[in-house]
């Protein structure tokens, strides 16, 4: 990683900003993440260095490290921006069921804005905006009667699956992924004897509405969660 300094993937929500406000130069952190975003939008996740950033930021990599030690800061930071977007429903008498749909539609159409965003998922997200909406998705399902383990699985299901959905919308909808889809297809045909389901109904048989097989599956997750808080908790039994 390109930088000065030492730490990993979430230490920016964890340590005390480095220098005091009246200390800093002109160039603000939230001008810094704004440029960030952008540049990950045009580039991607590849692209963004220290060094990349501050050249479009029109100044010194040595500038940045007043605001932000690492890369990771920056990534951290870019990716808890993005999430600002994601709507927190309102609680006006909404069903749970609604409510966890409108924030995890809400979710994926932010991680489809932003393509570079749900390939870096894997680490620590402790910043205010993806835990205030965290902390809305585990009410809600509290709120539903769903307790533990399944409170954990269920928060934990519908995470994995509005990510890796956009994961694989965005990879294989990104400019040049077309013709690759095409070739896998011709393949498919070409060895239907060995693979006669994949041939004929896989993922990439033909091109899919990526909307529609979203709203079915988020509706099968949704259904498994009301089964499991229809369901009285069990007791265990005494020895």
């Amino acid at each position: 990683m390109a930088g000065k300094g030492s730490g990993s993937a979430g230490d920016v929500w964890l340590r005390p900003p480095t220098r005091a406000a009246r200390e800093a130069p002109p160039l603000s952190r939230d001008r810094i993440v704004e440029e960030a975003v952008a540049l990950l939008d045009e580039e991607g996740a590849d692209r963004l260095t220290m060094r990349r950033l501050a050249e479009r930021l029109g100044t010194g990599s040595t500038t940045l490290y007043w605001h932000l030690k690492t890369k990771d800061d920056v990534v951290d930071l870019a990716l808890d921006a993005i999430f600002s977007a994601v709507d927190i429903p309102r609680d006006d008498g909404l069903d749970w069921r609604a409510a966890v749909t409108a924030l995890i539609t809400g979710w994926r159409a932010v991680l489809l804005d932003h393509p570079w965003s749900a390939a870096l998922l894997g680490r620590p997200m402790l910043g205010p905006n993806v835990l205030a909406r965290s902390e809305f998705l585990y009410a809600t399902l509290v709120k539903a009667g769903v307790v533990e383990p399944h409170l954990t699985a269920a928060a934990y299901g519908l995470s994995n699956y509005v990510i890796g959905s956009a994961l694989m919308q965005a990879t294989w909808t990104a400019r040049g992924e077309q013709a690759t889809g095409q070739a896998v297809r011709e393949q498919f045909r070409a060895k239907s004897d060995r693979y006669p389901v994949l041939a004929a109904h896989g993922p990439l048989a033909a091109d899919g509405d990526w909307e529609t097989s979203f709203t079915i599956g988020l509706g099968w997750l949704l259904d498994g969660i009301q089964a499991t808080a229809a369901q009285p908790p069990q007791v265990a039994e005494e020895p």
